[in-house]
C-alpha cells in the first residue's frame, strides 16, 4: 500500500506546528544557514522542538540545506548536518552534491532538491545512484514525464502541487546573480521574473510595453492528486517558506482534506503517511489567500495561458465588476450574489497605465465600498479581493486541533479496574488501578460516569471507550480518580515510541557514470562536489556561474514561451517569424532565444 504524504512549508517553528495541526504529514523548514531562503532561517533548537511535536503524529521534519556551498562554507555545513541529525530531523533536502560527503558520518536520508533540476529519467537514476532516497522533480514536467522517471528509479518521487512558480527550470536561473549579484542558488533571488519589461524586436520596435513578461501564475493541482498518485508521486509539496501562517493553514487544510478523500476512495491502494485526526477548524478556501491566479502548467503536456503579466503580486479572488465610482464610494456588480464584503477587505484592479493597483475598503456594506478614491479605477473594470478580513479572523478564531485516537477496553469488578489502551498507530498499553472496596449501587449510572470521564481529550489524545466488561460488582470511582487514570495513560503513551510509517532508504543502485563534461548548470562550487563528479567519470567539470559569471551562459531556460503567450508562435499558432526579440528594463537588455525542437525559451545577456 502506498503511503501518501502532504508536505507543507514552514517559515518558522510556529508555522510548522500549525501545518501539522491542519493535516500535514511532513514539514520542510530551513536551519540557520544554507536554506535557499535568506529570510527564513531557524535555530536548531527550534527545529528540535518541531521534530518532537511532529513525531508524536508520525509526521516528519525535513530541513532544507539546498544552496550551493562555497569552499569556505564546507566546515560549517558539515557541523550543521551533525547538529540537525542530533536534533532529530528525518531528512535533508539537498542541492549541493558536496553534502553527500559531509553526511557520511550521520547517514541522514537525503532528498534531491528541485534545485537539482531533475526532469529526465537519466538524471533521476544518476541522483538515485549517488544515494538520494527521494527525488524532488522539476515543476515544469508532464504526467508522462513523471511516469517515465517513476519507471527508471526506486526512489520516492516528490512533486510540487501548489504555490509560486519559478519561470526558469529550478537551479538553472542566473538572472538575479547577473543583475544584482544575488544568486538564486544561494538563497538571494531578487525575483527579477516578477519585474516589468518592454518586449522589443530587432529594429527596436516596442511590441509590448511595461508588462511582467516573465511572471507566471501560481500552481494549483488540487484536482489532480489522483493523477499524480497514479503516476508515482508519493509526496505532494506545497510551496511557501516565506508565506505567513494564514496561507499555510488554509492551503494545507484544503489539500489534506483532498488527500483524505483520495484515500477514502482507494483504501486498498493508499494511506496517509502520518496519523492523527484533525478536528474542528475553518472551511479552507485557497482563493482567499495569496495567489496570482492559478494554473496547472504543463501537467497534461499542453500549453495554455500561464502568464501573470498584469498581476505579478497577489490578485486573490475575483468578486465582480465595478459599477460606479463616485468620490470615495464604489459599487460592485458581484459575480456571485452571495458575496459578503467586510470592513478592512483588500481589493485589487488592473490599470492599463499602472498595472496592479490595490486599496483597502474602510467601510463595506452589501455591494458598496467606501475607501480613499483609488486613482485609475473606472466603471467596467474587474475587481478582485486579495485580503478577506472575515476569513483572516476565521482562521485565527477557529483553529484546527489534531489528536491521536486512543481506544480503551475496560475490565471492572470486585475492587478491580484494568485498562487496555490502543492508539491508532498501534501502540498498546495495559494498566491496573486500585479502587476502593465499595461497589457502586447503581451500575448503569456508574458506567455512564466512567464513559463520560474516560472519553475525553487529554494531551493531544482523543480517548474513547470501545468495550466495558463488568461481570461482577462495579467499583465506586469518582470523577477525579477517573481523570487521573486518563492523564496517566496519556503520559505513558507519550513515553512510548510511535509506530511511524518507515521512510524509504537509499536504494543502493549501481554506480552510474556521470557525463564526461559537467557544465555550469550543475552548479559545482566546491572541491567535494567536483571530486564526486570526477569519481563517477567526469573529465571536464565547469565551475558554477556564481564563480565565473560567464557571459555566454544562458541565464534562464524554460518551458514557458513569451511568443506562444502572445500568439506569436510560428510552430503552434502559425504566426509569422518575429525575428530577434529582447526584454528591456531600465537599461538592462536581455535576449530571448527559442529552441523550438525542445519547445523551450531561453534568456541570455542581450
Amino acid at each position: 500500500m502506498q503511503a501518501l504524504e502532504l508536505l507543507a512549508p514552514a517559515r518558522n517553528k510556529d508555522i510548522g506546528i500549525a501545518a501539522i495541526d491542519c493535516g500535514a504529514d511532513a514539514v520542510y523548514i530551513a536551519g540557520p544557514d544554507f536554506g535557499a531562503r535568506q529570510a527564513a532561517g531557524n535555530p536548531v533548537g527550534d527545529i528540535a522542538e518541531l521534530c518532537r511535536y511532529a513525531h508524536r503524529f508520525g509526521a516528519r521534519i525535513f530541513v532544507t540545506l539546498n544552496t550551493i556551498l562555497f569552499e569556505d562554507e564546507l566546515d560549517r555545513a558539515g557541523s550543521l548536518v551533525r547538529e540537525l541529525a542530533d536534533a532529530g530531523v528525518d531528512a535533508l533536502i539537498v542541492q549541493d552534491l558536496g553534502v553527500i560527503t559531509l553526511n557520511l558520518g550521520t547517514r541522514l536520508p537525503l532528498h534531491a532538491s528541485t534545485q537539482c533540476s531533475v526532469r529526465t529519467p537519466e538524471k533521476a537514476a544518476f541522483m538515485e545512484s549517488l544515494g538520494f532516497s527521494r527525488i524532488v522533480l522539476e515543476r515544469q514536467m508532464s504526467l508522462e514525464g513523471i511516469r517515465a522517471v517513476r519507471e527508471a528509479v526506486g526512489a520516492e518521487i516528490e512533486f510540487f502541487v501548489h504555490g509560486a512558480l519559478c519561470v526558469c527550470y529550478s537551479g538553472e536561473c542566473y538572472l538575479s546573480e547577473r543583475i544584482a549579484g544575488r544568486s538564486a542558488n544561494r538563497g538571494g533571488c531578487i525575483q527579477a521574473c516578477r519585474s516589468r519589461y518592454d518586449l522589443v524586436d530587432g529594429s527596436g520596435k516596442v511590441l509590448v510595453r511595461d508588462k511582467a513578461l516573465l511572471s507566471l501564475k501560481d500552481y494549483n493541482l488540487i484536482r489532480r492528486l489522483g493523477d499524480l498518485a497514479e503516476a508515482g508521486v508519493c509526496s505532494f509539496k506545497i510551496e511557501g517558506r516565506l508565506k505567513n501562517i494564514s496561507y499555510v493553514r488554509n492551503v494545507v487544510r484544503e489539500y489534506s482534506i483532498a488527500l483524505d478523500e483520495l484515500v477514502r476512495k482507494h483504501p486498498d491502494r493508499y494511506r496517509r503517511s502520518s496519523f492523527g485526526t484533525v478536528r474542528g477548524g475553518f472551511s479552507p478556501d485557497p482563493r482567499k489567500t495569496f495567489n496570482r491566479g492559478y494554473t496547472e502548467l504543463y501537467l497534461d503536456g499542453t500549453r495554455g495561458p500561464w502568464a501573470a503579466m498584469d498581476t505579478p503580486k497577489s490578485i486573490g479572488e475575483p468578486i465582480g465588476t465595478v459599477r460606479t465610482v463616485s468620490g470615495g464610494k464604489i459599487t460592485v456588480s458581484f459575480d456571485d450574489p452571495g458575496t459578503v464584503l467586510a470592513n478592512g477587505d483588500g481589493f485589487v484592479f488592473v490599470s492599463p497605465r499602472e498595472g496592479m493597483v490595490g486599496f483597502r475598503g474602510d467601510v463595506c456594506s452589501r455591494n458598496t465600498i467606501q475607501a480613499r478614491p483609488p486613482e485609475g479605477l473606472r466603471p467596467g473594470m474587474r475587481l478582485f479581493r486579495n485580503i478577506s478580513a472575515a476569513f483572516e479572523k476565521e482562521l485565527q478564531a477557529n483553529r484546527c486541533v489534531r489528536e491521536i485516537d486512543v481506544f480503551l477496553a475496560l475490565d471492572l469488578g470486585d475492587g478491580r479496574f484494568s485498562v487496555t489502551a490502543e492508539t491508532e498507530d498501534g501502540r498498546t498499553l495495559s494498566k491496573e488501578f486500585e479502587t476502593g472496596p465499595e461497589a457502586a449501587r447503581d451500575r448503569d449510572r456508574m458506567a455512564d460516569i466512567i464513559l463520560g470521564q474516560l472519553s475525553k481529550r487529554t494531551g493531544g489524545y482523543a480517548f474513547s471507550v470501545r468495550r466495558i466488561s463488568a461481570p461482577g460488582a462495579v467499583p465506586m470511582m469518582g470523577a477525579s480518580f477517573l481523570n487521573g487514570v486518563r492523564r496517566e495513560l496519556a503520559a505513558e503513551l507519550d513515553r512510548m515510541p510511535v509506530h511511524a510509517v518507515p521512510m524509504r532508504k537509499a536504494a543502493g543502485t549501481q554506480e552510474l557514470r556521470a557525463p564526461e563534461r559537467i557544465t555550469y548548470k550543475e552548479n559545482v562550487s566546491n572541491s567535494l562536489s567536483e571530486a564526486l563528479y570526477r569519481s563517477r567519470g567526469a573529465v571536464a567539470v565547469e565551475k558554477a556561474y556564481e564563480l565565473t559569471h560567464c557571459r555566454e551562459a544562458e541565464l534562464m531556460r524554460t518551458k514557458y514561451c513569451i511568443r506562444y503567450e502572445l500568439g506569436l508562435c510560428p510552430v503552434h499558432q502559425g504566426a509569422r517569424p518575429t525575428g530577434p526579440l529582447f526584454l528591456l528594463n531600465n537599461g538592462l537588455r536581455l535576449s530571448l532565444g527559442f529552441d523550438c525542437k525542445a519547445c523551450e525559451m531561453t534568456v541570455s545577456e542581450g
